[in-house]
């Protein structure tokens, strides 16, 4: 490793941890994922299995801290269990978006032409369909599961990352580096690859933090108009069930809705610092 190159990670290292935003966001960020990991052994059981009278408020039982929804599940065990299943929907939907908008930005950014054109008409015919009802329709034409609906999600969030990584790739295909790798005979995949994508990546992993966020409420979403995976316990199917009780066990929708409320906001908080300290108009580094 090159002096220069160590130093600069170093820099940039140091200016991570200084950031108080990013800190905090990764620190709540870091408790919801270590309960999702430890769900299986803090709750050993099917987390929608009755195991107490139904809407026990919390306290009221020491067994059940958090007390039991309206069939007599355990609120703790939903909210671990209902953990794992938004940050693996959100981070894989956010995958598979990241993936086909980076692959069709890329194309186009570096293409131009007619390629380019003809993906951008592609993208904006994804953008006039809003989000939240694509996903509805995709979920709805074969039985809502965990990976359908990873994928439904996916396949809907992509056209941000397309543009995003469009208008970088076209700032940086006429660079230097970029000349410099075409004389020397380079392929134009490997340019993609190794010379411009890196250089794109910062503006891209804070969308990434935005999209992971955006997938978790969308998947909530589905769950609470019961179009989720009806196997699965998440947040979103935990305030379904308990906004008929809104009024007399209100806990019921609060405490997974503040579970949400917590995850998106600490994922927000990690992207805005990342943003404060990969932008180098931010003067962080």
């Amino acid at each position: 490793m090159e002096p220069d190159s160590f130093w600069q990670r170093h820099r940039v290292l140091r200016s991570v941890l200084r950031n108080l935003s990013f800190v905090a966001g990764m620190g709540i960020l870091g408790v919801v994922a270590l309960v999702a990991i430890a769900a299986p052994w803090l709750f050993p059981g099917d987390p929608l299995d009755m195991v107490a009278m139904p809407t026990l408020w919390p306290g009221e039982d020491p067994a059940f801290p958090l007390g039991t929804d309206s069939l007599g599940r355990d609120m703790a065990a939903g909210l671990a269990h209902g953990a794992r299943v938004s940050l693996l929907m959100g981070i894989s939907a956010a995958a598979i978006g990241l993936m086909i908008g980076t692959a069709v930005g890329a194309l186009a950014g570096y293409c131009g032409g007619w390629v380019d054109n003809l993906l951008v008409r592609i993208t904006e015919l994804f953008q006039t369909v809003p989000t939240f009802l694509l996903v509805i329709v995709l979920v709805s034409i074969r039985e809502p599961s965990a990976p359908a609906i990873a994928l439904a999600i996916g396949v809907a969030s992509w056209p941000t990352v397309a543009r995003l990584v469009r208008a970088q790739f076209r700032s940086l295909r006429s660079a230097d580096f970029v000349a410099a790798a075409l004389v020397s005979g380079a392929r134009p995949s490997r340019i993609i690859v190794r010379h411009i994508l890196p250089n794109a990546l910062p503006p891209i992993v804070v969308t990434t933090s935005v999209m992971v966020a955006n997938a978790i409420l969308t998947e909530a979403g589905l769950s609470f108009l019961n179009l989720g995976d009806p196997n699965l316990v998440s947040w979103g199917s935990m305030i379904g069930d308990g906004r008929q009780l809104l009024r007399t066990a209100w806990y019921l929708t609060a405490l997974p809705g503040a579970a949400i409320a917590l995850t998106v906001m600490s994922i927000n908080l990690a992207g805005d610092g990342l943003n404060d300290v990969l932008n180098p108009r931010s003067g962080s580094q």
